[in-house]
């Protein structure tokens, strides 16, 4: 968990074209108040603040910072920047049980903003999906292909996390989606006080689909609530069968999972007869859908499975 694998920085930036995505910037100004230790003046536009947050933060219009770990927001630019982290938290003198104390109240304060989210994207209609997997297993690239064909049919916003570079952002705008990069700098999930941020950034309209690409990273994000409908894990064929054994929390944590890659597996020695029963045994409940991100094997059914819970979530909004 991050209180042992030192999680720092993050940075958020804004879409290049606000007003073609959803308008953005109007994050710049939303209302919110902050209280400090400290006397600052506020001025909304290309300025930075330094102040601290302990990530206490309601989503739904106007937000409140209590402070207590270093960090600045830099709005006018379209960057959110957290600094402090927790590397320190791991330091000699603590006890296992004090960490264990500070992971659970990290984790019961995520799980406030993930409430916020949720109660935010169902309210409006917005099916969200948090795509985790590791580093390579083709998460954009699947992205991509399916926001080309489900576009004609849905309205489709992105948060992208990376620790850094905007590439991914860049790719996924290519296809006239809206999205918006969070970099975590030393930071190896996304939490669910960033993805607020986000969603007032981003400000998607009614009955949108959300897509969030998470960290590459099959430990952390799987702890991590983001206020999403579903986690769909992706599994390369290049990873190895027994990926479900060895990551058994993330695919405990999923409702879907996508066997990626299938492309090659004319190529590999991979039974995915077994990586489905490593999957089962983990996780009883999980669905599961071979696909090629590539060629476009199995990604009808992966949208008849989304046009199906977004329909759900668009009549509960």
């Amino acid at each position: 968990m991050c209180t042992v694998c030192g999680c720092g920085t993050q940075s958020l930036e804004q879409p290049a074209d606000a007003k073609a995505q959803g308008e953005a910037q109007g994050h710049a100004h939303h209302p919110h108040s902050h209280p400090h230790d400290h006397a600052h003046d506020h001025a909304h536009g290309d300025h930075d603040h330094s102040h601290g947050h302990d990530r206490h933060h309601d989503h739904d219009g106007d937000h409140h910072h209590a402070h207590g770990d270093p960090g600045h927001h830099h709005h006018g630019a379209g960057v959110i920047d957290y600094g402090g982290g927790l590397a320190g938290v791991h330091a000699p003198g603590l006890s296992q049980e004090r960490i264990v104390k500070i992971e659970r109240d990290i984790l019961s304060k995520n799980n406030d903003y993930a409430r916020a989210n949720r109660a935010r994207l169902i309210g409006n209609g917005n099916f969200a999906l948090n795509f985790v997997s590791s580093p390579g297993s083709g998460k954009t690239t699947l992205l991509v292909r399916a926001i080309e064909e489900l576009k004609a049919r849905h309205t489709i916003y992105v948060i992208e996390g990376d620790q850094q570079t905007s590439n991914d952002a860049d790719r996924i705008r290519a296809t006239g989606a809206a999205a918006l990069q969070i970099n975590t700098g030393k930071g190896c999930h996304l939490d669910a006080h960033m993805v607020g941020h986000a969603l007032e950034a981003l400000a998607p309209p009614r009955n949108a689909l959300l897509f969030v690409e998470n960290v590459g990273n099959l430990v952390c994000p799987s702890a991590f609530d983001l206020g999403e409908a579903h986690k769909v894990v992706v599994l390369s064929v290049t990873e190895g069968e027994d990926k479900p054994l060895k990551y058994p929390d993330m695919f405990a944590a999923a409702d879907l999972m996508l066997l990626n890659k299938s492309d090659l597996l004319p190529h590999l020695d991979f039974d995915v007869g077994a990586c489905f029963a490593a999957a089962l045994r983990v996780n009883p409940n999980l669905q599961m859908l071979t696909i090629s991100a590539k060629t476009g094997e199995g990604m009808q059914a992966l949208y008849a499975w989304i046009d199906a819970r977004a329909a759900r979530i668009a009549v509960a909004g």
